[in-house]
């Protein structure tokens, strides 16, 4: 059976580019492990995007990206700062400091953002052996509300971390629609702003299963194969992960499939502001917070198969994918103005 919701990008199925891409690498052997052409080349697209001082390391899940990320970078008497929000901190059961063996320190924002001034109250104990050392700033691009950094914004942080001898890492689950949010290619608001690593997501955008950790520049480590390895992201027939990438960086399959999200997440919530509901935060990316009546959220979170993001307020979330349809939006829109009157 199948529906279509808004619950999240990850309940959307694969593009038809991405499993073809698949089922043309599925033809013959191949050397395990990357030793292949088309992890030769999806490293190859990584660097053209972001430049050539880029070490990549395809691994199968976000988590994961983010742990070998953090574990190629960090020792584990260190610690990373993060929104309280931040995927890191709120939804990977304890892994980077179980696994990575970080601390992880989470700082309350008003939209998902960090700024210099809400990280500089935890830049102390530098030298001082009883407390963790701060070594990473880590930031969602997309926030976890929805929200977009501008350049500016991460220039501001990663200044803020290099004057501390520290690195800003870039959780980009939903980097494609960050960029086209923005306007800009990946290099300019990331290695070109001063972000140091980047988990960069796929699976979000219309892919099977795969994401991708790029570290760059200074922060380029000859640990991070073998920290993959430990962490169990390194797939024995990595030709199937490296081959959805191709599909999605050759011809810019990653840009449509997120333009599409980015755009029915615009059309329902000018559909829902034009009911009367109520936007909490301004659409930037492909997810939509709003607040309704308890009774309505009840009945349509199942009905469209979305969440209830805070129980208290009765604040929902609606997340558009690479395969939403107009009309799907306004089914949405169109059921809930006919409880509203």
């Amino acid at each position: 059976m199948s529906f279509k919701g808004f619950g999240s990008d990850n309940q959307a199925g694969v593009h038809p580019e991405v499993l073809a891409a698949i089922a043309e690498a599925n033809v013959g052997h191949a050397h395990a492990y990357g030793d292949d052409p088309w992890t030769a080349r999806a490293i190859e697209l990584f660097r053209e995007h972001f430049g050539a001082e880029t070490d990549v390391a395809l691994t199968f899940n976000g988590t994961g990206a983010n742990v070998v990320s953090l574990g190629a970078v960090c020792r584990q008497w260190e610690s990373v700062i993060c929104a309280e929000t931040a995927h890191i901190n709120s939804d990977e059961c304890g892994a980077p400091e179980r696994v990575a063996g970080v601390k992880l320190v989470p700082v309350a924002t008003r939209d998902g953002k960090l700024t210099p001034d809400l990280v500089a109250p935890h830049l102390a104990g530098f030298g001082f052996e009883h407390h963790a050392q701060p070594r990473v700033i880590s930031v969602s691009q997309v926030t976890e509300y929805g929200t977009v950094y501008t350049v500016a914004e991460l220039e501001a942080l990663a200044a803020t971390a290099h004057a501390h001898g520290m690195l800003l890492h870039v959780d980009g689950a939903r980097i494609a629609n960050a960029a086209v949010s923005l306007g800009l290619p990946f290099r300019a608001f990331i290695t070109d702003a001063g972000v140091d690593m980047l988990s960069f997501g796929g699976t979000k955008n219309g892919m099977l299963a795969g994401e991708a950790v790029l570290l760059l520049g200074e922060a380029r480590r000859e640990c991070l194969p073998y920290v993959r390895k430990q962490c169990g992201q390194l797939s024995s027939k990595m030709r199937f992960v490296a081959a959805q990438f191709i599909a999605m960086l050759e011809d810019d399959l990653w840009e449509r499939c997120a333009r599409n999200a980015n755009e029915m997440a615009t059309r329902l919530a000018a559909g829902a502001e034009g009911i009367g509901i109520t936007v909490t935060q301004a659409p930037q990316a492909n997810e939509v917070f709003a607040v309704l009546p308890r009774p309505m959220a009840d009945q349509f979170a199942e009905e469209f198969h979305f969440y209830v993001w805070d129980e208290s307020r009765g604040e929902v979330r609606w997340v558009t994918s690479w395969d939403t349809h107009p009309q799907e939006v306004d089914a949405l829109v169109g059921a809930m103005r006919g409880v509203l009157g």
